[in-house]
């Protein structure tokens, strides 16, 4: 391993260990084996890649007062003083600033944003998707579920950071919406089925919900 790469994933570790919105240290550990996955068809910088995947929640806007730019800042000090080339520091930052589902994306999306974006939006599908969603929840104080309030699936990236809703209801406003917004090949294969245990879990939870056998 990369001695930087360790450098860094150590740093991660130490900032987010105890992180319990699901945007922990193991979330940023799986997005990184994710990336490595698809970047073996992909082919784009591994460092940037390796880098970027470990290091994208340092600055989410969830865990810096809904302040991204705090984050921001934080990764690119860090960057700098373990002396990340300027070039390459360029490209990670690049990845962090535009990762997330809720930020506006660029018109033209590196390979390697195209690839950690992937990586990340797939840890919030499947079994590990739904265990997240519940633990942001309970972090978040949302209700469980209520089918009187009817989840919205169409709101504007601006309307979405500031939307409060039901836990279930997060499935329909963004988790199920994830699937078409897969970059790879190798990411759509994988979020094919992830897509499809979810749909399977909310059929059983809604059956379960209504007193169902």
């Amino acid at each position: 391993m990369d001695k930087k790469i360790e450098q860094i994933r150590k740093w991660v570790k130490k900032e987010l260990g105890f992180e319990s919105s699901g945007h922990d240290y193991w979330h940023a550990f799986r997005v990184w084996k994710l990336a490595q996955i698809i970047n073996k068809k992909e082919k784009a910088n591994k460092f940037v890649i390796e880098a970027s995947s470990l290091i994208h929640d340092i600055a989410d806007r969830k865990l810096n007062n809904n302040d991204i730019e705090k984050g921001f800042q934080k990764v690119k000090k860090y960057l700098e003083k373990i002396e990340v080339e300027k070039k390459i520091a360029e490209k990670i930052l690049f990845v962090v600033r535009y990762v997330s589902f809720s930020s506006d994306q660029p018109k033209n999306k590196s390979l390697e944003l195209k690839i950690v974006q992937d990586a990340d939006r797939l840890d919030a599908l499947g079994a590990i998707g739904i265990a997240r969603t519940f633990a942001y929840g309970g972090k978040s104080n949302a209700i469980l579920h209520n089918p009187e309030i009817k989840p919205k699936t169409n709101l504007t990236k601006k309307e979405y950071k500031k939307h409060k809703s039901t836990s279930i209801n997060h499935f329909y406003e963004k988790l199920l919406l994830l699937k078409d917004e897969i970059n790879t090949k190798t990411g759509k294969k994988i979020a094919e089925e992830r897509h499809k245990y979810m749909l399977n879990y909310l059929e059983k939870f809604k059956k379960e919900w209504e007193g169902k056998i």
